[in-house]
C-alpha cells in the first residue's frame, strides 16, 4: 500500500451539495447544478408573475408616454415591442392576447396624436398586427418543437435510468453512496458505469470506464452492466465472474463487428477498464480484481491509502476468458473503514490553467465519516478546481463497513494474497 496521509483530520461539510445517488433521480433531485434548469421545467411562481406583468407594464408605459408627448411625436409604433418580448417567454395564446391589447393601445395613442382619420393609423395598427402574427407563428412552432423535445427527453431519461440503476444506501451490513456526472450536456449517463449486487454472503461492486464517447460508449456500458447484474449471482469467486464478463463483452463486440461500420468503431478499438470488488458480510477483508482500472482509496484504521494490485489484468475486451487470467488481491477492510471507487474523470479533471486535480493529495481533507458526505465533499472540491466544467464523465462509489455501536475500529489486519478460485 502507498501511504498518502496521516490520520484523517476532521473536515467540514462541503458548501456546495451534490446529492449522491445511483443515477440522477426523476424530478431533478440529485442533478448537478449545470443541468438543474431545462426547457419546460417548473418556473417559480414569483418569476411567472414578473414575466406576465412585463408586457402590461410596457404597454402602459408607452401609452402614457404617448399621451404626454407632443402630438408631433408618434410613439404608437413602439407598442410592437410588447407582443415581441412576450413571445420570448409566453405561449402563443397569451402572446396573441397581448397583441390585441397593444393594437387597442395604438388606437388610443394615435387618437391623441390626431391620426384618427388619417392613413397613418391603419399603417401603425397593421405593422403591430403583422409583427405580432410573425412572432406568434414562430412561438407556435417553438412550442411544438419543445413538446416533442420534452417527450424525447423523458424517454431518454427513462432509458438511461434503466441502464444506470440507483444503488440503495444500505446493502447488507454496508453503507453505500454513489454519484454520476456525465460530461455531455443534458445527458444522465455516458461511458462511465457502476453497479452493485447482493449475493448470499457478500456485496459485489463494479465500476468501469468505456473507451470512447457517445452512443457506442453507452452501448458498451450497457452490455457490461447487463452481464454483471446476471453473472454476479452465479459465481462464487471474482475471477470466475470476471471471466464470464469478458466472454460477454467479446460476444458483444463480435456482434458489433458483424453489424458493420454503422455500429461504431471496430471491436479492436473498443474496451472497458473495470474494477470488481467483493466485500464479505462477516470477514474484515475486501477482494479486488483490477482490469486496467484505477485502484480505489481506502481509509483503514484512520489512515488513507491507495490500494495497489499485484498483477492487474487487461481491460475487458482485451483480456483472457479463463478465471486463471484474472488475479484477485485481498486487503483489510474492518469496521469503520471506508472505500472510495472512482473513474479517471476524477483524477484527470483540469482547471483553467490545465493543471490536474490533485486527487490523492486532497484525500486527507475530505470528510470520510459517512459515504454520502464523502462524495459531496469530493464533488464540491472538484467543482472548486474545475469551475464546474468536467471534460470527462465521472462516476464514484463510497462503501463503508459501519462500526458497531459503542465499538471502535477493528485492528489492522495483515494483507495476504488470496487464491484466485477460493470460495468466499
Amino acid at each position: 500500500m502507498k501511504l498518502f496521509s496521516p490520520p484523517v483530520p476532521a473536515a467540514g461539510r462541503a458548501t456546495r451539495r451534490l446529492a449522491p445517488s445511483g443515477a440522477r433521480r426523476a424530478g431533478g433531485h440529485g442533478r448537478h447544478p449545470r443541468h438543474a434548469v431545462r426547457a419546460g421545467e417548473h418556473v417559480p411562481r414569483a418569476g411567472v408573475r414578473i414575466q406576465m406583468s412585463l408586457p402590461g407594464g410596457l404597454i402602459a408605459a408607452i401609452t402614457l408616454a404617448g399621451a404626454l408627448a407632443p402630438v408631433a411625436i408618434h410613439l404608437s409604433p413602439l407598442l410592437v415591442a410588447a407582443p415581441t418580448c412576450t413571445a420570448a417567454f409566453a405561449r402563443a395564446r397569451f402572446t396573441a392576447c397581448v397583441a390585441l391589447i397593444a393594437s387597442g393601445a395604438v388606437l388610443l395613442v394615435d387618437r391623441h396624436d390626431g391620426l384618427w382619420h388619417t392613413p397613418i393609423m391603419p399603417i401603425h395598427i397593421g405593422s403591430v398586427l403583422a409583427v405580432s402574427a410573425f412572432v406568434i407563428a414562430a412561438r407556435t412552432l417553438h412550442d411544438r418543437d419543445l413538446a416533442e423535445l420534452n417527450e424525447v427527453r423523458a424517454v431518454s431519461e427513462a432509458a438511461q435510468r434503466v441502464l444506470l440503476r440507483p444503488i440503495p444506501p444500505r446493502m447488507g451490513p454496508l453503507r453505500v453512496a454513489s454519484v454520476y456526472r456525465a460530461a455531455a450536456a443534458h445527458a444522465l449517463v455516458g461511458g462511465d458505469l457502476f453497479g452493485a449486487a447482493r449475493t448470499d454472503h457478500a456485496t459485489r461492486f463494479l465500476i468501469g470506464d468505456v473507451r470512447g464517447k457517445g452512443l457506442p460508449a453507452v452501448e458498451d456500458a450497457s452490455a457490461l452492466l447487463g452481464a454483471f447484474r446476471e453473472a454476479a449471482h452465479h459465481h462464487t469467486t471474482l475471477p470466475g465472474l470476471a471471466a464470464t464478463l469478458e466472454r460477454s463483452i467479446q460476444r458483444h463486440l463480435a456482434e458489433l463487428d458483424e453489424a458493420g461500420p454503422e455500429a461504431g468503431p471496430e471491436a479492436a478499438e473498443r474496451f472497458i477498464t473495470a474494477l470488481l470488488v467483493e466485500v464479505p458480510d462477516t470477514t474484515g477483508v475486501l477482494r479486488i480484481v483490477s482490469c486496467g482500472h484505477p485502484l480505489p482509496l481506502v481509509r483503514h484504521a484512520g489512515r488513507i491509502t491507495s490500494l495497489e494490485a499485484d498483477r492487474p489484468s487487461p481491460p475487458f475486451g482485451l483480456a483472457g476468458d479463463s478465471p486463471d487470467d484474472f488475479h484477485m488481491d485481498t486487503f483489510a477492510f474492518g469496521a469503520g473503514d471506508t472505500l472510495l471507487l472512482y473513474t479517471d474523470g476524477a483524477i484527470e479533471a483540469r482547471d483553467d490553467s490545465g493543471d490536474f486535480y490533485p486527487f490523492h493529495e486532497r484525500a486527507g481533507t475530505w470528510n470520510w465519516d459517512r459515504p454520502d458526505e464523502l462524495l459531496r465533499h469530493v464533488s464540491g472540491d472538484l467543482d472548486a478546481h474545475t469551475g464546474q466544467r468536467l471534460d470527462d464523465d465521472l462516476a464514484m462509489m463510497a462503501v463503508q463497513r459501519p462500526a458497531p455501536a459503542g465499538a471502535g475500529q477493528d485492528p489492522p489486519a495483515p494483507r495476504s494474497p488470496h487464491p484466485s478460485e477460493a470460495a468466499p
